[in-house]
């Protein structure tokens, strides 16, 4: 190998592979990025068995290929002046060359390193941006508890007129439904994804089209997703008993309390007050005629209240007031876009449903997160 490449090329090579580099592989190779050479592209590769990335960028030169150490490699692009890159092999050997800057690298064994699955077949095409703000808004509500390895997944079903995502980790719950354009009118099918993976893959999508390849065969089946310069490949968890979670959304007639928000402000004002907050300690919500209160007592006596502006908060039906945990409320109210938030509740002790608000004041189809609310005794 010795080509040229440009180091924002180099660069996004690197970052985007290094994603999929294990913290603790299991065998050495798997700490590497694999680097080829064709001549006019070069292609860069991580694989820990269950995630694979593939991205490529033109570079120009002689063909070849070397396998370094993956973190130790994105460090020095990192670290590198915006020139161009060139790169050459020189024994067991990778040369790293760069303005004045000068890396020699050793290599591992090419020939130890596994090759990578083949992107699934395609089943349809969705707007990258799109679906990158579906997959972000997904994984606030996928669990990080591994021992419960179903529930650190996002569903996502493919059906003839949407997507769905959805995603819990028992305490909440995330439904995002996006369009897309599938391969064939008649498709129903269902993966479970780890969500670190779509989160990972959220961060590199912005503009274009991502291709959704499937091969839903267990145990081996595995989500690919193609554009236009990267392939990543994961394999499924396994959802065959994925619970029916659409049963927890409350019925639009057993909704008792409906509010529409300042979302950025309660946002603001429930951090705010959490500050007295222990871990395990709720904020109390409190919506009657007079408008909205959040309160929350930590230890040694330590309480905080504050009373939301009259103009910011609309309320319709029953009061109540209702505590949740802070963090998951901030997540669901990040989670959603637009100005105000809609809040469905069924009494103090049943799940809460988080929206955005249209204009109108009702909830916009698309987008709902399901947090569980804490009891509280006053």
């Amino acid at each position: 190998m010795n080509l040229t490449i440009e180091h924002a090329d180099l660069a996004d090579i690197v970052t985007q592979v290094a994603r999929t580099l294990p913290n603790k592989p299991s065998v050495p190779v798997l700490a590497g990025i694999k680097l080829s050479a064709d001549g006019t592209t070069l292609t860069g590769e991580a694989y820990d068995y269950d995630t694979s990335t593939r991205v490529q960028a033109t570079a120009s030169g002689e063909p070849g290929t070397a396998l370094v150490s993956g973190r130790l490699l994105a460090e020095i692009v990192k670290a590198l002046p915006a020139k161009p890159v060139t790169l050459t092999t020189t024994g067991a050997h990778l040369q790293l060359a760069c303005g004045a800057a000068r890396f020699t690298l050793p290599t591992m064994p090419v020939e130890d390193y596994p090759t990578l699955p083949a992107l699934p077949a395609p089943v349809g095409d969705v707007d990258a941006a799109v679906f990158a703000q579906a997959i972000t808004q997904a994984v606030v509500s996928a669990g990080r508890d591994d021992t419960l390895p179903m529930m650190t997944g996002v569903r996502i079903e493919l059906r003839p007129d949407h997507i769905a995502l959805l995603s819990t980790d028992r305490y909440r719950l995330t439904e995002r439904l996006i369009d897309w354009k599938p391969g064939r009118p008649d498709i129903e099918a269902d993966a479970l994804v780890p969500a670190r993976t779509l989160a990972d893959l959220a961060k590199t999508l912005t503009a274009g089209t991502v291709t959704v390849a499937l091969t839903a065969d267990r145990p081996a089946g595995r989500l690919g997703f193609d554009t236009a310069s990267r392939q990543i490949t994961s394999r499924l968890l396994d959802g065959a008993n994925y619970p029916p979670v659409r049963t927890l959304f409350p019925k639009g007639d057993e909704v008792t309390t409906k509010v529409t928000v300042d979302r950025a402000l309660l946002i603001e004002v429930v951090k705010r007050v959490a500050l007295v907050a222990e871990r395990t300690t709720p904020v109390l919500l409190t919506f009657n005629p007079d408008g909205c209160v959040v309160e929350a007592g930590g230890s040694e006596e330590a309480r905080a209240s504050e009373t939301l502006p009259d103009d910011t908060t609309s309320i319709d039906g029953d009061p109540v007031t209702i505590g949740f945990n802070p963090a998951y409320l901030i997540d669901g109210l990040t989670a959603i876009t637009g100005q105000r938030a809609h809040l469905a509740m069924v009494g103090a002790y049943k799940p809460a449903v988080i929206t955005t608000a249209g204009e109108d004041g009702q909830p916009v189809d698309g987008h709902r997160y399901l947090i569980m609310p804490i009891r509280v005794s006053r």
